[in-house]
């Protein structure tokens, strides 16, 4: 969409805190993931983590109101900027975080009170900081599905009407950044 990204913001809870080996598969997963999403069709920018190498942080990480401390202080959450519905949905549920994503039950809590992620239109002038998606996830998970913050399954375009995903463009898209990413590392 031009001059739009679409911002995608992902939050979870491990079970157990980071530190326990019933989360090693997803820290052993992760990096491969992450490399697999920069690398797929689409893929603007993510936000680092201000104790990390990598990308810079997107302000200070701050959590949702549905966050429970389980004795870590963290959670595993992502912000990253797609040029598509299309391109971020295909990166995001197929391939090698899509793997990881079906793993998920291992190591992350499965509560239904919450959304997995939001979405929302930025212009491509601004990267979204971690209080805005929090805000944008809060608005989802209370409210619903809205221009200002949808899901996949009821999504809108940059002026707020209603539009379907392509799943035929996301198949394709899908299948292209299989050609760019290294298998996944899945561990069990």
């Amino acid at each position: 969409m031009s001059g739009h990204w679409l911002a995608l913001y992902t939050f979870g809870q491990f079970r157990r805190p980071a530190e326990d080996s019933v989360n090693d598969a997803f820290f052993e997963m992760e990096p491969s993931v992450m490399s697999a999403i920069e690398r797929s069709e689409g893929f603007v920018a993510r936000s680092g983590y201000a104790d990390e190498v990598g990308p810079k942080s997107w302000g200070e990480q701050v959590f949702p109101k549905y966050w429970t401390d389980n004795g870590d202080g963290w959670a595993p959450s992502t912000i990253s900027v797609w040029t598509s519905l299309e391109c971020a949905l295909a990166a995001v549920y197929r391939g090698t975080h899509g793997t990881a994503l079906r793993l998920g039950h291992l190591f992350q809590n499965e509560d239904a009170s919450y959304p997995g992620y939001v979405l929302w239109w930025v212009s491509q002038d601004h990267l979204p900081d971690w209080a805005e998606a929090v805000a944008r996830f809060e608005t989802l998970g209370d409210n619903g599905p809205a221009p200002e913050a949808f899901s996949f399954k009821k999504a809108f375009d940059p002026q707020g009407r209603p539009v379907e995903v392509d799943t035929r463009s996301v198949r394709a898209l899908a299948e292209r950044n299989a050609l760019r990413s290294d298998p996944p590392q899945v561990v069990q």
